[in-house]
């Protein structure tokens, strides 16, 4: 009975290596790319909660209303970012652009929402140079901006990408039928989805602390 379990052990750990084998390297280099990202916003947020955020209570800090407005952007944008499978298996190509499109302008919204919250910050008392906890706002912040841009900036390269192919009936069927295609959506859907849960995860973190 021993050797049976040993067996399929053996067994499940060989297929999920298989797994990892048979991964195309974009798979791979995304997955250890998150799994990196994650360790840095867990030893960042694990600081910011050690710095003794309790100090910003004396410079009168209320969560600022862009970061409340971007918080509810992000996650309209990840329904957005959702449909872009399902348009891609329907062989809609004009909806799933134009849900891309959707997804990055929403993402570019966020963004400049951030970016006024800083501002908020500021008004309040509260700068990068200050106490270290309210600078903590700002790299945590800024950290996630920056991993967005990097999604927002493949969303601009797949729009003209798509733009290109559906004027060709060829070439966008070509693109319709390719696992590889299939494969990107998926992944940026997955690496945006990523994006949303860090800043909601942030998000509420601010919320409990303060």
């Amino acid at each position: 009975m021993a050797d049976d379990l040993n067996g399929k052990m053996k067994t499940e750990k060989e297929t999920w290596f298989q797994k990892v084998e048979n991964m195309h390297p974009y798979q791979t280099l995304m997955y250890l790319g998150m799994f990196g990202s994650g360790l840095i916003f867990l030893f960042l947020t694990l600081a910011f909660l050690a710095s003794g955020y309790g100090n910003l209570d004396g410079l009168g800090f209320k969560m600022p209303r862009s970061f409340i407005l971007s918080t509810i952007v992000i996650i309209f944008s990840g329904y957005t970012c959702s449909k872009m499978i399902l348009h891609y298996k329907d062989e809609e190509t004009t909806k799933l652009k134009n849900s891309l499109f959707t997804t990055f302008l929403l993402g570019l919204i966020y963004t400049i929402l951030q970016i006024v919250g800083w501002r908020e910050l500021t008004g309040m008392g509260i700068d990068f140079r200050g106490i270290p906890s309210g600078s903590f706002l700002y790299i945590l912040s800024g950290i996630h901006i920056f991993h967005l841009v990097g999604a927002m900036i493949f969303a601009l390269i797949m729009m003209v990408q798509y733009n290109k192919k559906e004027k060709d009936a060829i070439q966008n069927l070509i693109m319709l039928t390719n696992p590889f295609e299939k494969m990107r959506i998926e992944l940026f859907t997955k690496y945006w989805f990523f994006m949303d849960f860090i800043w909601l995860t942030l998000f509420l973190i601010f919320v409990i602390a303060f």
